[in-house]
Formats: structure tokens, sequence, C-alpha cells
């Protein structure tokens, strides 16, 4: 418990040196490649566990902030990605690229968004929550998308949408009923054992997804380089317009949703497209991990700032 304490008082510090571990150490990731899946239902559940239901209530009474939130990182955000391929000539230019970047753009946020908000101290509830519906929506808006676009992609609505239904579901089923053999007072009692659970939960997911990163930058350093500058760029525009898009519903809250749609769980959807994509596509995916795992320590002063006003008011 002082080792799973000491570790959860790292917190953000932690998530960055876990990229560093990851890249360096690629059998790792191979090893635990096959529990990708069980790291996400485990960061879900523990996301589930500490959900603050005062909050949880509040965003069910007035959803007008969820929705939004939703809404925004499902369709506009897919609209915006286009609309700037298009100006800049990416489609044209480098057809692999666009797609890598449309599929950034399509994807539902990152099933990890909750557990990076709550290391942050942000609330992590609105994010739990948007993350939840703007999932339910991804299986009709991707397809959609992928099709109106040309992408060469083959998604399965029906498929991926089980799926995350039956992730979700199962997810939220494990947390509530912890939380309530818990009691609340110990979920929050336990805080820095309960994020250092989260870190080593998040050490499987992070080694499993960016296990080859390493090798690709070996390889190809000047395009990764390029790909990895690319990433920063795009996840620095998405934070810092969503951020003012919501900035009305308060500091707090404008980051956590920023954050959340910044986050996007590109994996997914090529997992869902076969695993069949161009390499530069493949390229783009793995260099746009770097800034995803490195944001919660980056992004700790604006945390630290904007988390005196949680709730926006």
């Amino acid at each position: 418990m002082n080792l799973l304490c000491w570790i959860g008082r790292q917190r953000t510090r932690a998530i960055a040196a876990l990229v560093l571990i990851a890249i360096l150490t690629p059998p790792i990731g191979s090893l635990l490649k096959p529990f990708l899946t069980a790291a996400v239902v485990g960061l879900l559940v523990i996301a589930f566990m500490r959900i603050d239901i005062a909050a949880f209530r509040s965003h069910l009474r007035h959803p007008g902030l969820v929705i939004a939130a939703s809404l925004w990182t499902t369709v506009v955000i897919p609209m915006l990605f286009a609309l700037g391929s298009l100006l800049f000539g990416v489609r044209d230019a480098s057809p692999p690229l666009f797609t890598g970047l449309m599929l950034h753009a399509v994807a539902s946020p990152m099933m990890a968004a909750p557990a990076f908000a709550a290391l942050m101290g942000l609330d992590a509830t609105i994010v739990l929550v948007a993350l939840v519906l703007s999932t339910a929506l991804v299986p009709l808006s991707a397809p959609l998308f992928a099709a109106f676009f040309n992408l060469d992609l083959a998604l399965s609505p029906t498929a991926l949408g089980l799926k995350l239904l039956a992730i979700l579901a199962g997810s939220a089923f494990t947390g509530l009923l912890l939380r309530k053999v818990m009691g609340s007072a110990k979920v929050t009692e336990f805080r820095d054992e309960i994020d250092g659970i989260n870190i080593l939960i998040l050490f499987v997911f992070v080694s499993a997804v960016m296990g080859d990163v390493g090798f690709e930058i070996l390889q190809h350093p000047l395009r990764m380089i390029g790909l990895i500058a690319l990433a920063f760029a795009v996840f620095a525009l998405l934070l810092t317009v969503t951020w003012a898009v919501f900035a009305i519903a308060g500091m707090g809250n404008a980051l956590a949703i920023g954050l959340m749609t910044s986050q996007r769980n590109m994996g997914l959807m090529i997992a869902a497209a076969g695993g069949v994509v161009p390499e530069l596509t493949w390229f783009y995916f793995a260099a746009g991990q770097f800034p995803i795992y490195l944001s919660p320590w980056l992004l700790q002063p604006l945390a630290r700032f904007a988390g005196q006003d949680k709730t926006g008011r």
C-alpha cells in the first residue's frame, strides 16, 4: 500500500515516465499487448468507482454542457479537420496523411481520458459522462464521415457499437458496485493508493500501444520527428480551440473538455478498419501517442490553476 501511495503521488510525472519506459522496452509492450482491452476496462472501472455522484446528477439534470461537448467532439471536430485538410491541400498532397488525420478526427475520446483528468485534479465526472455519450454516437458518425470523404475503411457500426456498449456497461456496473461496497468515504481516503493502481494499469495500456514506436523512430527519424511535431500542433490546436469555445462553462470544465477532445482513440478506429491502413497512417498514429501521454505532465500547471474552478461557478 505504501508503494501504491508513493506511485499515486507522482501522478503526472509517472505518466510521462511511462512513455519513456514503453519506448525503451519494446519486449514489455509485446508481452502486454494482449491485455490492452483489459487495461481499458480497468481504467474505466476506476473512473466509475470514483465518480462524483452529486456532480453526475447535476450533469443529468442540466445536460446542456455534456450534450454540447459530445456533439462538439463527435460532429464539429471532424468537420473542422476536413475543412483544414482541404484548405491546406493535405488530401491531394498526401492521401495517407489525410486518412490519418480523419481517423484522428472521427475517433471517440480515449477511454483513459477520465483517468487522466482525475490524475490532473480536474473534474473527471463531466469527462466520463461526455465520453459515454460521444462514444455511443461514434458507431453512427464515423462510418458516415468515412464514406463522405471516401476513406478506404471498412467500419462495422453494429460490431463496433456492441463492443463499446459491452465495455462501458460492464465497467459501469463493476465500478459503481465497488464504490457501493467500499463507500464514498473510503474512495476519498485512499485517493493516492487508487491513483497508484490507475498508473500501473496505465503502464499496461501505454506499453501495449507504444511498444513499437522506438523502432519506428530509429528506422525513420526525420519522418517521425515531423509527424510528432504535427501531432503536438494538432493536439495544442484542439485543446486551445475547445477551451476557448467552452470557457463560458468555467475554466475547470473547459480544460477538462479540452483534454477529452484532444485525446482521441485513433487505435479504436484502426482496429475497426481491420488494421489495414497505409504505412504513413500508422506512423501518424504512433506519433499521436506522444502528446496524449505527455499532456497530463505538460498541462499540470494549467490544471492546477483551472482546477480551482472545476464546477464553473
